[in-house]
Protein backbone atom coordinates (compact mmCIF):
# COMPACT_ATOMS: atom_id res chain seq x y z
CA UNK A 1 0.00 0.00 0.00
CA UNK A 2 1.13 3.35 -0.69
CA UNK A 3 1.25 5.95 1.34
CA UNK A 4 -0.64 9.17 0.39
CA UNK A 5 1.10 12.52 -0.03
CA UNK A 6 1.05 14.98 3.30
CA UNK A 7 0.04 18.58 1.84
CA UNK A 8 3.65 20.39 1.90
CA UNK A 9 4.71 17.09 -0.43
CA UNK A 10 2.06 17.39 -3.18
CA UNK A 11 3.28 16.91 -6.68
CA UNK A 12 2.03 20.14 -8.71
CA UNK A 13 -1.19 19.83 -10.77
CA UNK A 14 -0.21 18.55 -14.06
CA UNK A 15 -1.66 20.20 -17.61
CA UNK A 16 -2.10 18.32 -21.29
CA UNK A 17 -3.50 15.46 -22.14
CA UNK A 18 -3.67 12.88 -20.00
CA UNK A 19 -5.10 9.08 -20.12
CA UNK A 20 -6.15 6.58 -17.98
CA UNK A 21 -8.81 4.98 -15.16
CA UNK A 22 -5.85 5.28 -12.60
CA UNK A 23 -4.56 8.87 -13.79
CA UNK A 24 -7.92 10.44 -13.75
CA UNK A 25 -9.13 9.02 -9.56
CA UNK A 26 -5.25 9.97 -8.78
CA UNK A 27 -5.68 13.45 -10.44
CA UNK A 28 -8.96 14.05 -8.56
CA UNK A 29 -7.29 13.33 -5.16
CA UNK A 30 -4.53 15.63 -5.89
CA UNK A 31 -7.26 18.71 -7.31
CA UNK A 32 -8.84 18.32 -3.74
CA UNK A 33 -5.65 18.39 -1.52
CA UNK A 34 -3.93 21.12 -4.06
CA UNK A 35 -7.31 22.61 -2.87
CA UNK A 36 -7.11 22.49 0.36
CA UNK A 37 -3.46 23.30 0.40
CA UNK A 38 -3.37 26.28 -1.44
CA UNK A 39 -7.15 27.93 -0.43
CA UNK A 40 -9.54 27.60 -3.84
CA UNK A 41 -12.40 29.89 -2.57
CA UNK A 42 -14.45 28.41 -5.40
CA UNK A 43 -14.58 24.58 -6.85
CA UNK A 44 -17.15 22.88 -9.49
CA UNK A 45 -17.56 19.44 -9.54
CA UNK A 46 -19.32 18.47 -12.41
CA UNK A 47 -20.06 14.32 -13.93
CA UNK A 48 -23.60 12.94 -15.32
CA UNK A 49 -23.41 10.37 -12.26
CA UNK A 50 -19.95 10.95 -10.72
CA UNK A 51 -20.37 7.13 -10.92
CA UNK A 52 -16.23 6.65 -11.41
CA UNK A 53 -14.88 9.65 -8.98
CA UNK A 54 -13.10 8.45 -5.75
CA UNK A 55 -15.28 10.86 -3.73
CA UNK A 56 -16.18 8.80 -1.28
CA UNK A 57 -12.12 7.75 -0.01
CA UNK A 58 -11.20 9.10 3.57
CA UNK A 59 -8.25 10.74 1.32
CA UNK A 60 -10.74 13.11 -0.50
CA UNK A 61 -13.18 13.66 2.38
CA UNK A 62 -9.92 14.56 4.24
CA UNK A 63 -9.22 16.44 1.72
CA UNK A 64 -12.42 18.30 1.67
CA UNK A 65 -12.60 18.99 5.13
CA UNK A 66 -8.67 21.10 4.97
CA UNK A 67 -10.29 22.91 1.92
CA UNK A 68 -13.69 24.00 3.78
CA UNK A 69 -14.25 26.80 5.67
CA UNK A 70 -15.74 29.87 5.28
CA UNK A 71 -16.32 31.99 2.50
CA UNK A 72 -15.74 28.75 0.15
CA UNK A 73 -17.90 27.19 -2.00
CA UNK A 74 -18.57 23.76 -3.94
CA UNK A 75 -20.89 23.37 -6.69
CA UNK A 76 -22.01 19.86 -8.21
CA UNK A 77 -23.32 19.49 -11.26
CA UNK A 78 -24.85 16.05 -12.43
CA UNK A 79 -27.43 14.59 -14.46
CA UNK A 80 -28.60 12.61 -11.52
CA UNK A 81 -27.18 11.77 -8.06
CA UNK A 82 -28.63 8.60 -6.87
CA UNK A 83 -25.05 6.96 -8.18
CA UNK A 84 -23.53 9.11 -5.89
CA UNK A 85 -25.41 8.91 -3.03
CA UNK A 86 -25.10 5.42 -3.38
CA UNK A 87 -21.12 4.57 -3.70
CA UNK A 88 -20.04 7.63 -2.10
CA UNK A 89 -21.74 7.40 1.92
CA UNK A 90 -18.77 9.38 3.14
CA UNK A 91 -19.30 12.57 0.56
CA UNK A 92 -23.19 12.46 1.88
CA UNK A 93 -22.10 12.83 5.31
CA UNK A 94 -19.53 15.23 4.53
CA UNK A 95 -22.24 17.56 2.22
CA UNK A 96 -24.61 17.25 5.19
CA UNK A 97 -21.49 18.56 7.61
CA UNK A 98 -20.89 21.46 5.08
CA UNK A 99 -24.10 22.03 3.64
CA UNK A 100 -23.62 25.95 4.31
CA UNK A 101 -21.09 25.87 1.29
CA UNK A 102 -21.98 23.00 -0.97
CA UNK A 103 -24.77 23.63 -3.86
CA UNK A 104 -25.68 21.21 -6.49
CA UNK A 105 -27.95 20.95 -9.48
CA UNK A 106 -29.50 18.19 -11.25
CA UNK A 107 -29.12 18.96 -15.00
CA UNK A 108 -31.45 16.20 -15.64
CA UNK A 109 -32.70 18.87 -19.32
CA UNK A 110 -29.02 18.97 -20.85
CA UNK A 111 -28.61 16.92 -23.69
CA UNK A 112 -26.45 13.58 -23.00
CA UNK A 113 -22.92 14.72 -23.77
CA UNK A 114 -23.44 18.32 -23.13
CA UNK A 115 -22.87 18.39 -19.23
CA UNK A 116 -19.17 18.40 -18.92
CA UNK A 117 -17.18 15.97 -16.32
CA UNK A 118 -14.84 18.49 -14.91
CA UNK A 119 -13.02 19.73 -12.26
CA UNK A 120 -13.26 23.76 -12.46
CA UNK A 121 -10.91 26.36 -10.17
CA UNK A 122 -10.27 30.00 -10.34
CA UNK A 123 -6.77 29.11 -11.72
CA UNK A 124 -6.75 24.94 -13.04
CA UNK A 125 -9.15 22.60 -14.65
CA UNK A 126 -9.52 19.39 -15.67
CA UNK A 127 -12.05 18.06 -18.38
CA UNK A 128 -12.55 14.57 -19.67
CA UNK A 129 -12.97 14.76 -23.07
CA UNK A 130 -14.10 10.77 -23.59
CA UNK A 131 -15.38 9.60 -19.86
CA UNK A 132 -15.41 5.70 -21.56
CA UNK A 133 -11.96 5.80 -22.73
CA UNK A 134 -11.10 8.79 -19.78
CA UNK A 135 -9.04 10.98 -21.93
CA UNK A 136 -8.60 14.23 -20.21
CA UNK A 137 -7.25 17.95 -20.82
CA UNK A 138 -5.41 19.80 -17.46
CA UNK A 139 -4.97 23.25 -17.90
CA UNK A 140 -4.20 26.70 -16.14
CA UNK A 141 -4.64 28.58 -19.31
CA UNK A 142 -7.19 31.57 -18.76
CA UNK A 143 -9.16 30.83 -22.13
CA UNK A 144 -9.79 27.11 -21.10
CA UNK A 145 -10.73 27.80 -17.69
CA UNK A 146 -13.46 30.78 -18.81
CA UNK A 147 -14.35 28.38 -21.47
CA UNK A 148 -15.17 25.11 -19.28
CA UNK A 149 -16.80 27.99 -16.57
CA UNK A 150 -19.13 29.09 -19.16
CA UNK A 151 -20.37 26.17 -20.55
CA UNK A 152 -20.86 24.95 -16.43
CA UNK A 153 -23.04 28.31 -16.31
CA UNK A 154 -25.30 27.62 -18.62
CA UNK A 155 -25.83 24.03 -17.32
CA UNK A 156 -26.14 25.43 -14.00
CA UNK A 157 -29.00 27.65 -15.09
CA UNK A 158 -31.08 24.78 -16.76
CA UNK A 159 -30.63 22.69 -13.57
CA UNK A 160 -32.59 22.72 -10.36
CA UNK A 161 -31.45 22.30 -7.01
CA UNK A 162 -30.70 18.64 -6.26
CA UNK A 163 -28.64 16.26 -3.63
CA UNK A 164 -30.05 18.16 -0.67
CA UNK A 165 -27.93 18.13 2.55
CA UNK A 166 -30.42 16.41 4.54
CA UNK A 167 -33.58 14.03 3.33
CA UNK A 168 -36.95 14.59 5.04
CA UNK A 169 -39.28 11.79 5.28
CA UNK A 170 -42.68 10.80 6.66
Amino acid sequence: MTQQPTPGDLPALPEGRIQGRHDFADLVRLALQTAAREGWPHIVLSDPDFGDWPLGERVVIDALNAWAARGRKLQFLAMDFDRLREQHPRLVQWRTTWAHIVEAHACRSVSDGELPSAIWSGGWTMERLDIGHCLMVASRRPERRTQLQERLRACWQQGSPAFPATVLGL
